[in-house]
């Protein structure tokens, strides 16, 4: 049986050169091509580079894609077309308008798209929003969330993840729910609303928590990477599985059956 064929889109980046790496442990994936701009990939990584999204995705079965929105929306014009068999998508930081766009391309394409890939965030989603369904609106719910000093956007989309899912379990949507952030005299906490609370700095590969608070205790869930490779292994658990779906729009926890 052949290997299924990675391409990885931003290939010289932090987690592309990390998806590289983690592939060589898999004998049933190989990474064929990748994508940068401007930039010369060393020769080791053993894979051409292109500049073009087309002509990346036209040697590859899966497009693992963790770069900027514009980059990924840009990539996604060209992807339906390269006769791919799916599309993995850890970019964050996409408006509402973005996100109906990848929605759009997924009626053609199959797409898991998630903003962290890591299996136990995935695990820890589910228990999120179980948690938000079974507490009801009387406990508050933040979402917590720490990262790298150069990281662009906040929350992260791990945290928005979160919300997304407690706001399920409250059976409503995150933008009906969400609250502003914490600054000044802000008066009394809304009922049912769900905060955000976010630290930016050093090295922090990435930490969430979600607390429920109530007003004679309180549930923390939480998790912590400590090594980027926990997000590629998860990438590339998603690409063999969607290159076995049809088209439409995924997220991890159908990749763990979850």
């Amino acid at each position: 049986m052949s290997a299924l064929r990675l391409c990885l889109a931003g290939a010289a980046g932090r987690m592309g050169r990390a998806l590289a790496e983690a592939s060589r442990d898999y004998g049933d994936l190989q990474v064929v091509s990748g994508t940068e701009r401007g930039a010369s990939l060393p020769a080791a990584l053993g894979f051409p580079l292109y500049a073009e999204a087309a002509d990346a995705a036209a040697l590859a079965d899966v497009w693992i894609d963790f770069t900027t929105p514009a980059a990924t929306l840009a990539a996604l014009k060209d992807l339906s077309r390269a006769g791919l068999r799916g599309a993995v998508i850890g970019t964050t930081g996409f408006t509402a308008a973005e996100e109906a766009a990848i929605a759009e391309a997924a009626q053609r394409l199959a797409i898991v798209k998630a903003g962290n890939f890591s299996l136990g965030v995935a695990l820890l989603c589910a228990l999120t929003e179980q948690a938000a369904r079974a507490l009801g609106p009387a406990f508050d719910i933040e979402i917590q969330e720490a990262h790298h000093r150069a990281k662009i956007d906040a929350p992260s989309g791990t945290a928005l993840m979160l919300g997304e899912a407690a706001a399920k379990g409250r059976d409503a949507p995150l933008d009906e729910l969400r609250l502003a952030p914490h600054d000044g005299v802000t008066g009394p906490r809304r009922e049912g609303g769900i905060g955000f609370a976010v630290t930016r700095g050093g090295g922090i590969v990435g930490q969430h928590s979600v607390v429920l608070a109530g007003q004679r205790e309180m549930v923390t869930l939480s998790h912590q990477a400590f090594d980027r490779r926990v997000f590629a292994d998860g990438a590339l658990e998603a690409a063999r599985w969607v290159a076995q779906q049809p088209p439409g729009l995924y997220g991890l926890t159908a990749v763990l059956g979850l």
